[in-house]
């Protein structure tokens, strides 16, 4: 969880009240007005990304939220943050989170919101035919060590499957954790722009120190490894930049925050494994 997130979940109660007959205008207003109680956080818009209620437990409906809010930082300095939450409401009561007793499951961890349709843009097929049976969409970061192994394998199994697969990519470079993966998503990007998508995907075997943010460096290990020639000016562009954000924004909206995260027609898949059962069903 990264330290605006705190700043926003720490002062969340375990029970509080909000008006029966809950609806979305109603957790709206709960969010604003007392769901913060840290002082040096003003919410300044709530955005319901959608709503289900569950078949079981019976009576509780699941709110899945971005809440924007201003952070002070100082006197006169105020970061802005975009942050996912999940709420659970039933009978005028919401509780950020819902334990089973009898499992130790906790909803809150596979219960993520279906896809909206937006996220299937054409720029973001990286592999695959538009019109296949299944959409994949992954997002996911070049030096995560866990998508160094399973996006290239999911990638290779929409490349062989052009009809049963369309695959959707996003970045989104877990940049605390490795630096690096900022120059080596804008230089796949660069790669994706020219219609080089395969040899972006290349990327994902590089090899490299994860805290290096040295542009020159980084590049000069591309080009020399993947024989293209990209350069500081090129990673820079305002069209890369612009991706890059746009990228983030849809990982928020998605409410997703880890790598890699693989979504099937529009519904999160946990395992990331599903997609190999509809290659199977379709021998």
């Amino acid at each position: 969880m990264s330290l605006m997130s705190k700043l926003l979940s720490l002062a969340v109660v375990t029970t509080l009240t909000i008006s029966a007959g809950t609806d979305a205008d109603d957790v709206k207003d709960y969010v604003k007005k007392h769901m913060i109680k840290n002082k040096q956080v003003k919410v300044t818009e709530v955005d319901i990304i959608s709503s289900k209620v569950l078949d079981k437990p019976k009576g509780w409906e699941v709110f899945f939220l971005n809440i924007h809010a201003n952070v002070k930082k100082s006197a006169t300095v105020y970061d802005k943050v975009t942050v996912p939450e999940t709420l659970f409401v039933k009978d005028g009561y919401t509780v950020p989170t819902l334990i089973d007793l009898e499992t130790g499951e906790d909803f809150k961890t596979f219960l993520k919101p279906e896809l909206n349709p937006e996220i299937y843009n054409e720029t973001h097929l990286v592999a695959g035919n538009k019109n296949a049976k299944h959409k994949l969409v992954v997002f996911s970061d070049p030096q995560c060590p866990f998508c160094q192994t399973k996006v290239p394998e999911i990638y290779a199994a929409v490349v062989a499957n052009p009809d049963t697969f369309a695959l959707y990519y996003y970045h989104l470079p877990l940049l605390r954790i490795h630096p690096v993966s900022d120059i080596i998503t804008r230089a796949m990007l660069v790669e994706q722009h020219k219609g080089n998508k395969a040899k972006a995907m290349e990327f994902y075997s590089l090899k490299i120190n994860p805290r290096e943010v040295n542009a020159t460096k980084v590049l000069a290990k591309i080009n020399e490894e993947y024989k293209v020639n990209i350069t500081e000016k090129d990673i820079n562009t305002e069209a890369v930049s612009e991706e890059v954000r746009f990228d983030k924004d849809m990982a928020t909206k998605s409410m997703v925050s880890g790598t890699p995260t693989v979504y099937i027609n529009g519904k999160w898949d946990p395992s990331r494994n599903l997609y190999k059962e509809l290659i199977s069903k379709t021998k």
